[in-house]
């Protein structure tokens, strides 16, 4: 969240400079919140209900960004990178969820 250019850079959301514009800025830093919140309440979750909710959040979190930067970014060939890698992070969430169960 200090630095949103390290998640607008690669999804295109910078300007021409490098700068992630002022009306990009909350959007990233909500989206960095968000994540991190999601993770510490994976790693701080006291019981496995509450670790399998939060784990939940994160697949959610992740295959909705997938959904949403895979067909609203403006550059196409960022869009399939972007989406795929909050696919890929989406789905190892889901693997994870998984195997929570069979504990």
């Amino acid at each position: 969240m200090a630095r949103p250019k390290w998640l607008a850079r690669p999804r295109g959301l910078t300007d021409a400079n490098g700068a992630v514009p002022s009306s990009t800025g909350p959007l990233i830093k909500a989206i960095g919140a968000r994540d991190l919140t999601i993770g510490a309440a994976m790693l701080t979750a006291r019981t496995p209900s509450t670790r399998r909710n939060a784990t939940t959040c994160g697949v959610a979190a992740d295959w909705s960004d997938a959904a949403l930067f895979g067909t609203l970014l403006p550059d196409a060939e960022r869009r399939l990178e972007v989406a795929g890698f909050a696919a890929a992070r989406g789905a190892l969430c889901a693997v994870a969820r998984v195997m929570q169960r069979r504990r």
